[in-house]
């Protein structure tokens, strides 16, 4: 049985998904991609817009896009720290 993820682990996998795809994606593939249920989705997604670590774009079709902001990119940054720091001393 393999492990529930924690909301660190969540939010981190949410982010590197902008970031595969070109730090650009439509609210409906994420959504696929997170493996999230719709609600838990949608209470990610706003805590992450509010915390400034992503921020929503439209195009000139009004199509919704979530892109990474600096703060963002700091998240995966310092989370991949924190998870090496973590399988150094074998936490």
């Amino acid at each position: 049985m393999s492990k529930k993820r924690d909301k660190l682990e969540v939010i981190h996998d949410i982010l590197e998904i902008v970031v595969q795809n070109q730090n650009s994606i439509k609210p409906t593939p994420l959504l696929r991609k997170s493996n999230l249920s719709s609600q838990s989705f949608s209470e990610y997604i706003t805590e992450l817009l509010e915390k400034e670590l992503v921020k929503e774009i439209a195009d000139k079709k009004n199509k919704k896009f979530y892109t990474l902001t600096d703060k963002g990119f700091k998240y995966i940054e310092k989370y991949k720290m924190i998870k090496g720091f973590i399988e150094d001393f074998e936490l």
